[in-house]
């Protein structure tokens, strides 16, 4: 992901359910084909974007061939969006994130502030990353906590890791290269390199190596 993001505003390939848009712009919703839409943000007033449905904010970096398949129901603002991902519905990014190429994010999924994805991640649907460690509403006084009351804790996703649907991240910690984490697992600590980890918290079960090859009759 080293220096191969698009500068800010790039073209957007956008997905749509249903028929392109009219000559008034309008989606007649008969024909439910996916169809892939070029779109530059740079080119669109606020108002414009509310009027595509875009809820994107114009600071995100995308990559080339990145794919979002219904910009209208994801939150993105202040991330970077490496080439050729995909990127699911009720998505949401925040800002400083960075996700590197061909990664596939699923729907429902957050990825907070402090998150590096590296390349070639899968991250299956409502998974929920966490970047503080003793989260609260209020300060000691009882007032409204701010940014500067607490710290962001980063998290990294090395390359070709897969994270199982449901599965929380808590942060401070790395998920290793070619790492698989079991749906619904609770990540409490580092996971090694192609480690198999499962549960509450997330523990060492196998060897993604041993298992494929087991699979395949190796």
């Amino acid at each position: 992901m080293d220096g191969k993001l698009a500068a800010p505003l790039k073209t957007l390939l956008l997905v749509v359910r249903g028929a392109a848009p009219d000559s008034a712009g309008a989606f007649d919703g008969e024909d439910q084909r996916p169809i892939v839409m070029s779109l530059t943000l740079a080119a669109l007033s606020p108002v414009e974007s509310r009027r595509c449905g875009v809820v994107i904010a114009q600071n995100v970096q995308l990559g080339p061939e990145v794919v979002i398949h219904h910009p209208d129901l994801v939150n993105l603002y202040g991330c970077s969006v490496g080439a050729e991902s995909r990127i699911g519905t009720f998505v949401e990014i925040q800002k400083g994130v960075q996700i590197g190429e061909r990664c596939k994010i699923s729907s429902h999924t957050f990825i907070c502030e402090g998150v590096t994805i590296e390349d070639g991640v899968f991250v299956g649907h409502s998974v929920v990353f966490i970047n503080d460690v003793y989260p609260g509403a209020v300060s000691a006084s009882g007032e409204l906590q701010t940014e500067s009351d607490w710290s962001v804790v980063p998290t990294r996703v090395k390359s070709q890791a897969s994270i199982g649907s449901n599965a929380t991240v808590l942060c401070g910690l790395t998920i290793g290269k070619g790492a698989l984490v079991g749906a619904g697992a609770v990540v409490t600590k580092d996971v090694p390199d192609y480690a198999i980890v499962a549960g509450v918290p997330a523990r060492v079960i196998g060897d993604v190596r041993t298992r494929r090859d087991a699979s395949a009759g190796v």
